[in-house]
C-alpha cells in the first residue's frame, strides 16, 4: 500500500496496516493467539534479536494482530512507529522509563487523569524520577520549571477532568528551545480531532480503551513515536550510553539512520515492554481494530451531542457552571477553536448547585447514563471524579488540577441527544 500515507483519515482508519492474507486470502484480519513464533533458522533468530530485521519473536514483544493495530494508529497519528501496551497507564509508564532514569525530572501539566497524576506524584519519585507540575493554561510556567535534569514535557490535549485545551504549538516551541521531547496524551481528542505530532509533539500516548475502541469492551494503550526528535544529546543517557538491557546498544549512536528515527519506539518495545511485560493481548488488539474503523464516524456525533448538552446545561438553573471546549464562554475556547477544527470532543463537566450531596443525588437519579469509571463509550456515562477516579489526590491537588467537589463528569454517547438531555433534566429535577 505505497500510497497509504496520502490517503484520507477515513480510508486509513479502515485500511492502514492491513492487506488480505496472502495465504488464506482472508479479507478480515486474524487473531493470532500464539505465545511465540517459529524461527526459520539460527541466523534468522539472531537477526531478529539483533534488530537486523523485523519479525515475530514472542507475544510479549508483539504479534501480527498487534502489528496491524500499531501500523494503523501510526498512520492516524502521523507518526513513524507505535508500540501497543496492556493499558493506557502501561503505555504512559513505559514512555517515561524509556526516556528518564534515576535523577531525571519531568515537567508536567497538573490537570491530569488521576492515575497519571499519582504515577507522576507518588510512584515515579520512589523510582528516583521527580515531577514538577505547571499550569497548562500558562506555557511560561512550564519553562520556569525546566532545568538541567528535565528530560521531557508532558501534557494532555484536553485535560481530565477540567477539559482545559493545551496550546500544543506553544509547548512545542518551549520543548524545542530546550531540546527536550514533548509527550502528549491525546486520548480525549483522538487523532481524528487533533494530531499533536503535526503541531510539534514528539511522542503521543492514547488510551485505546476510550474512543478509539469506542465501545467499552477492552482495555489497552498505545504510544506513537513521531520520529522527529534527535536523541543524540548526551543528556539522554539511556540513548547514548551502552544499554545493558540490550546488548550494550547505544540507541542514538549505533543504529542505522532509518532506525535512529524510531529509536524511542525501539527502546520502548525492547526494554520496558519486553522486560516488564505489560503487553496487549491479540484479542483486545482485534477489538480496537474494529473500533478504529468507525472512529471518524463516531467522533463528529460525540462532539455534536456534547456541544448540545453543554449549551443546555449552561442555561439550566441547577448548574452553577459548565466546562466544554466548544462553549464560547470556556476559558480555553480560543485555543480550542484554533486547534480543534473538526469538533470539541465528547466530554462535558459541570457543577451542580448544592455541592457534593447534590452531585451524588444527580448521578443516582440518572437512568440512561451509566454510572461508572470510564469515558469514550458509545453509551453516555457519568461520574463524580473527586470521590472516585481522582480520590487519591489531596484536596489541594484536586484544586490544582481544576477539580472541585461539585464537579460531575459526563462522557456523552451516541444516543438521541434529546434522550440524553431528557435524562439529565429528570435527574436534575430531583435535586
Amino acid at each position: 500500500m505505497a500510497n497509504e500515507n496520502k490517503r484520507g483519515f477515513e480510508t486509513q482508519a479502515i485500511h492502514a496496516g492491513q492487506v488480505p492474507d496472502p495465504t488464506e486470502l482472508s479479507r478480515g484480519y486474524a487473531v493470532h493467539r500464539s505465545s511465540s513464533f517459529v524461527f526459520k533458522n539460527a541466523q534468522h533468530a539472531a537477526n531478529l534479536f539483533g534488530l537486523k530485521e523485523f519479525g515475530n519473536i514472542y507475544a510479549r514483544l508483539g504479534n501480527p494482530t498487534n502489528a496491524v493495530l500499531e501500523s494503523r494508529i501510526t498512520a492516524l497519528e502521523g507518526g513513524a512507529a507505535s508500540v501497543a501496551a496492556a493499558s493506557g497507564t502501561a503505555a504512559i509508564f513505559n514512555t517515561i522509563v524509556t526516556i528518564a532514569r534515576v535523577g531525571d525530572e519531568i515537567v508536567s501539566a497538573s490537570n491530569l487523569y488521576g492515575g497519571t497524576y499519582t504515577l507522576f506524584d507518588a510512584i515515579f519519585p520512589d523510582l528516583g524520577i521527580a515531577t514538577r507540575f505547571g499550569d497548562v493554561r500558562d506555557p511560561a510556567s512550564f519553562e520556569k520549571l525546566i532545568n538541567e535534569k528535565t528530560r521531557l514535557l508532558y501534557l494532555e490535549t484536553i485535560g481530565n477532568p477540567a477539559l482545559d485545551v493545551a496550546d500544543i504549538p506553544a509547548f512545542a516551541k518551549i520543548a524545542q528551545k530546550h531540546h527536550i521531547p514533548l509527550v502528549v496524551d491525546n486520548t480525549f481528542a483522538t487523532p481524528y480531532l487533533l494530531r499533536p505530532i503535526d503541531l510539534g509533539a514528539n511522542v503521543v500516548v492514547n488510551s485505546l480503551t476510550k474512543w478509539i475502541g469506542g465501545h467499552g469492551s477492552a482495555i489497552g494503550g498505545i504510544v506513537t513515536d513521531g520520529g522527529n526528535f534527535d536523541w543524540s544529546d548526551p543528556k539522554f543517557a539511556l540513548f547514548n550510553k551502552p544499554d545493558k538491557n540490550y546488548h550494550g546498544l547505544r540507541w542514538a549512536i549505533d543504529l542505522s539512520p532509518d532506525l535512529k528515527k524510531i529509536a524511542f519506539a525501539l527502546r520502548n518495545r525492547t526494554v520496558p515492554l519486553r522486560n516488564i511485560g505489560a503487553c496487549l493481548s491479540p484479542d483486545n488488539a482485534w477489538i480496537f481494530l474494529q473500533g478504529s474503523e468507525s472512529l471518524s464516524v463516531r467522533m463528529p456525533r460525540h462532539s455534536e451531542n456534547a456541544l448540545a448538552v453543554a449549551e443546555h446545561l449552561a442555561k439550566h438553573p441547577k448548574a452553577s457552571w459548565v466546562r466544554y471546549p466548544g462553549l464560547k464562554s470556556d476559558p480555553t475556547y480560543p485555543i480550542a477553536k484554533r486547534l480543534l477544527t473538526k469538533g470539541f470532543g465528547g466530554m462535558v463537566v459541570f457543577g451542580v448547585k448544592g455541592g457534593r450531596p447534590a452531585g451524588e443525588k444527580l448521578i443516582e437519579s440518572l437512568g440512561l447514563f451509566s454510572h461508572l469509571a470510564n469515558v469514550g463509550d458509545t453509551k453516555s456515562l457519568a461520574l463524580h471524579p473527586a470521590s472516585t477516579s481522582h480520590s487519591q489526590l489531596t484536596e489541594e491537588q484536586q484544586k490544582e488540577s481544576g477539580l472541585t467537589p461539585d464537579l460531575v463528569r459526563l462522557s456523552i454517547g451516541l444516543e438521541d441527544v434529546q434522550d440524553i438531555i431528557g435524562d439529565l433534566d429528570q435527574a436534575l429535577a430531583k435535586i
